[in-house]
């Protein structure tokens, strides 16, 4: 089994936070990966304890501190919101010694993990968010970083024609397989069940722990209609309506899709000088191989004429650049800006005063049309430093396509 496993990029992340804190907790949705992580970080030098959701494993629960003391650290409790009286025992070993990488806790409930360690750690531990793969990581080239090299000088770095990964898979099957590990070893014809499955297991595990839902099958529909809204701008109201919900119920499932890493949503930018903009965040779907499961796309060759292409191809680059964005410390804040009269940046990242301006385009023909918001978006903001722009596609190589903004493929490499 050990060619089926992919380094990942924020294991040095990791292992950097281990040799500073006593405690690292580990999040993310379910089957990205958090176990392995920390497993092949560990090799076999730390004991590991799965809990479960109905077992009191160890009797843990019961008697905390007894099963701490028949362990020895450094310690992983794996999916450890299902035993959140062990956290009280914790604390109390952790400030009699504030040894480092004594004790890593992992979860894929972002309301359980938060609310425990926020009562019980707060100043103990740190956090490290685990996205499922990147396209550097599905190539076997964990750690590059294409964003990282444009916040550091976009101009040079678009000027020196970025190199392409290699991935696994044609841009249309890794779409369509999405990024969760065990997608990437299946055959191709098991992929759709594994995706259905997933759904279902979410649905019935990590849903019921959080949410107060009386309709499972309800809440199933409501998952696969916010699955087609991805990329546009958030609106609890129509997802209301379109399933006879109040919008402050479809407001809190989507709350819920958020707390367990299925969805992620993205602020509006309005810079506090121009009313005439939209104040609605855009929300995503977490991995395209979920949203392809959701939109019923059989196979990777009917996604390019797929009506919602554009949409799946957003969301794709929008959690790519997501998902380098949380490996840079401190991260770059992230928005995107749409003004009412239609123009609209997809991305916009600000790091150290300056605007990085970013349009994802699902083709590869790009002209200087393409890049059109991009310039609403400086003719609006004049005061504001802009870096050039950046127009990700499936395009074969990065070229200029205004004065000040390039296309570069979506695969770019660091």
């Amino acid at each position: 089994m050990a060619d089926m496993f992919l380094e990942r990029s924020a294991s040095k992340n990791f292992l950097r936070l281990l040799e500073d804190f006593p405690v690292v907790v580990v999040t993310g949705a379910r089957q990205v990966g958090k176990s392995t992580l920390v497993q092949h970080a560990f090799a076999g030098k730390a004991d590991f304890v799965t809990f479960d959701s109905v077992l009191d494993v160890e009797n843990a629960k019961r008697e905390p501190d007894l099963f701490l003391d028949n362990h020895r650290t450094p310690l992983v409790l794996d999916e450890f919101q299902y035993a959140p009286e062990v956290v009280p025992a914790l604390k109390r070993r952790v400030d009699k010694n504030r040894s480092p990488g004594q004790y890593v806790l992992t979860g894929s409930q972002q309301w359980g993990v938060m609310k425990s360690v926020a009562e019980s750690l707060a100043g103990r531990a740190v956090f490290l968010d685990l996205d499922a793969f990147s396209l550097a990581e599905t190539a076997g080239a964990a750690g590059q970083s294409w964003l990282s090299a444009y916040l550091a000088d976009p101009a040079g770095f678009l000027g020196s024609n970025p190199s392409r990964l290699s991935p696994r898979f044609p841009l249309w099957e890794q779409i369509w397989r999405g990024f969760l590990p065990e997608a990437q070893f299946l055959p191709i014809e098991s992929v759709p069940a594994f995706h259905d499955a997933y759904l279902r297991t979410y649905i019935e595990r990590d849903v019921r722990l959080l949410a107060d839902v009386s309709d499972w099958h309800l809440f199933g529909r409501f998952v696969r209609l916010s699955a087609a809204l991805s990329s546009q701008e958030v609106n609890a109201s129509q997802l209301g309506r379109e399933l006879g919900l109040h919008p402050g119920t479809a407001r809190r499932w989507l709350d819920v899709l958020a707390a367990t890493f299925q969805w992620f949503e993205i602020s509006s930018y309005s810079g506090n000088a121009v009313k005439r903009v939209s104040e609605k965040p855009k929300g995503y779907i977490a991995d395209t191989g979920t949203l392809c499961a959701a939109l019923a796309v059989s196979a990777p060759s009917a996604l390019p004429a797929h009506p919602l292409f554009g949409a799946v191809f957003e969301t794709a680059a929008a959690g790519e650049v997501r998902k380098q964005a949380g490996l840079l410390s401190p991260r770059p804040n992230l928005y995107h800006w749409r003004a009412h009269g239609g123009a609209e940046v997809d991305l916009l990242l600000e790091r150290d005063g300056t605007f990085f301006p970013i349009e994802v385009k699902a083709k590869s023909a790009l002209s200087r049309s393409d890049a059109s918001g991009i310039g609403a978006f400086r003719k609006t903001y004049p005061q504001l430093k802009v870096a050039p722009g950046l127009l990700l596609a499936p395009a074969e190589k990065a070229f200029p396509v205004t004065e000040r903004d390039w296309a570069m493929p979506w695969d770019a490499a660091g």
